[in-house]
């Protein structure tokens, strides 16, 4: 009979932290492709103003609201992406939001099968199959201690992956609308202010023109 080992508290920590890590890094690289995609593309876009300090607006309409983005996002994981033209992301997003879920479907069916093992061979509990008959591959003869180990580690990392999934949604939806704010916003190297004075004309207190000098600042 494969028996395999309880992990225990000192074991299960770490594994959860390297877990967490390394979703935890997954997002900052999709973030940070986000940032270097608008880094290329947002100069090109990017419209001089004179007089003041912000951004045209008919320029920041050429981009998906973020608050559209983010509602896509949560109603259907990679819609969002979509709506950014990433679709190349939502193969990745599927694939670990599914992986996940499968991985989490065998561990509860190994969870089950352990627990009615656990319950059918403790001569303590009643013979009813109050959880299912015992799996065939667990023999009769199988040690309740070593059923209980492996029914408490399969319960415990099928709801470490359940929280898992979770962060990937959460991941899912942080990247579409993170992406969707940085599109509008110009980072490139290339940017540069050039001044310059023209004259004109304004009118006065008695509505007569005045000469003036206008100084313009370009970005």
């Amino acid at each position: 009979m494969n028996i395999i080992p309880m992990m225990t508290l000192n074991d299960y920590l770490p594994f959860l932290t390297r877990s967490i890590s390394l979703i935890l890094i997954f997002g900052v690289g999709i973030c940070w492709q986000g940032y270097s995609q608008s880094h290329k593309n947002s100069y090109q876009n990017f419209v001089p103003v004179n007089y003041s300090i912000k951004q045209d607006t008919n320029s920041i309409n050429n981009y998906p609201d973020p608050k559209k983005v983010l509602h896509r996002s949560l109603m259907i994981p990679g819609w969002g992406q979509v709506t950014n033209k990433q679709a190349w992301k939502v193969p990745i997003i599927y694939g670990l939001i599914g992986g996940l879920t499968y991985y989490s479907i065998t561990l509860h069916k190994n969870y089950n099968d352990y627990r009615a093992a656990y319950y059918n061979l403790h001569p303590d509990t009643p013979d009813d199959f109050k959880f299912g008959p015992t799996p065939d591959f667990i023999p009769p003869t199988a040690d309740l201690n070593s059923l209980r180990n492996n029914r408490n580690f399969y319960r415990n990392r099928r709801d470490f992956v359940y929280i898992s999934i979770a962060l990937s949604y959460a991941l899912n939806v942080i990247d579409a609308y993170v992406f969707a704010h940085l599109r509008s916003f110009d980072v490139s190297d290339d940017l540069s202010m050039n001044s310059g004075f023209k004259p004109g004309m304004i009118n006065g207190v008695f509505l007569e023109p005045i000469p003036s000098l206008t100084l313009s600042l370009k970005f």
